[in-house]
């Protein structure tokens, strides 16, 4: 959350980054790799160490890894969460026992991480899907009231300066966007301008506090929704892709050295209202103490945390 990059979709202007811990160099491989840590009580390794990297710029990819975080230190683990190009992470977990990554919560399928997917998806464990309702999409502000689908950018070129404000190179919505919505609407007049999340979000606040017009690539879910007045364009050609699910994936062997883990994953479902809450809370309320976000939202949801590693 292509978001193919999940779609791309983020690190926003507007929230502030949790900091990331970095990787441990190669010497501390015992550390880091999987398969020399396991489960309290499983007899493995009394090593408990899990690395679950963060794709740079993704919104929902970062609350829910440290909400993940936040249960498992509860439960005696150390928890490593690095930022990481999203390349680098389908490549890292890859590798089985000898990848420096565990698990990941950000794949998006079938569409906007499909080329990952096709070749490291026979080399990865599925743990299943915890968000259904993922999309992408071309948004603009409510007050561009003429503008409505895709199709209507078409002709307005001059008026949004020729550009689709968009976001990290490598996202699977960079990637849609540049090569399936701009040519199944002939937008040859525009031009798709990539950055990084937080440029896209800094150019979308300040057009919409001046009133100007602007379109922009984003995805649901995201706090932008709630923060800014937009609309999601139609798509009458589907050219953006539907409804996509958002997969946990984890290293292959993982399930064997950390099984009450892995099963507390799969069995981990987030609904969508209580996914933009926890995005609120962490990336908008508490945007310059994210850590303090996640404490506030796992208090006042405990319901929700206490069944995701009962």
């Amino acid at each position: 959350m292509m978001r193919t990059t999940r779609l791309a979709r983020t690190v926003t202007a507007g929230s502030a980054a949790i900091l990331a811990v970095g990787l441990v160099a190669a010497c501390g491989k015992s550390q880091q790799v999987g398969s020399t840590s396991g489960d309290a009580g499983s007899g493995k390794s009394s090593a408990k160490t899990l690395t679950i990297p963060i794709a740079a710029g993704w919104d929902e990819d970062k609350v829910v890894s440290h909400l993940w975080k936040h249960v498992l230190e509860q439960k005696g683990y150390t928890v490593k969460v690095p930022d990481m190009d999203i390349g680098v992470i389908f490549t890292g977990i890859s590798k089985g026992k000898n990848s420096n990554i565990d698990v990941f919560f950000d794949t998006w399928l079938p569409t906007t991480h499909q080329k990952y997917w096709e070749k490291v998806g026979k080399q990865v464990e599925d743990l299943g899907t915890w968000y259904d309702q993922a999309t992408l999409n071309l948004a603009v502000p409510t007050y561009m009231e003429d503008v409505n689908s895709i199709a209507d950018l078409k002709g307005k070129a001059n008026e949004l300066d020729g550009t689709i404000t968009g976001i990290d190179p490598g996202a699977g919505l960079t990637d849609v966007t540049k090569n399936k919505a701009m040519p199944a609407y002939g937008l040859d007049d525009f031009k798709l301008q990539t950055s990084s999340t937080a440029a896209m979000l800094a150019a979308l606040k300040k057009a919409t506090d001046a009133k100007k017009p602007i379109v922009v690539t984003l995805w649901h879910p995201h706090w932008a929704y709630s923060a800014y007045p937009l609309k999601d364009l139609k798509d009458p050609e589907g050219a953006m892709g539907g409804a996509e699910e958002i997969h946990t994936i984890a290293r292959q062997g993982f399930s064997e050295d950390f099984p009450e883990v892995a099963k507390a994953m799969s069995n981990f479902k987030l609904a969508d209202d209580k996914l933009a809450d926890l995005e609120k809370v962490v990336l908008q309320d508490h945007k310059e103490d994210p850590e303090a976000g996640i404490e506030a939202w796992a208090k006042d949801n405990k319901d929700v945390v206490d069944a995701m590693m009962p």
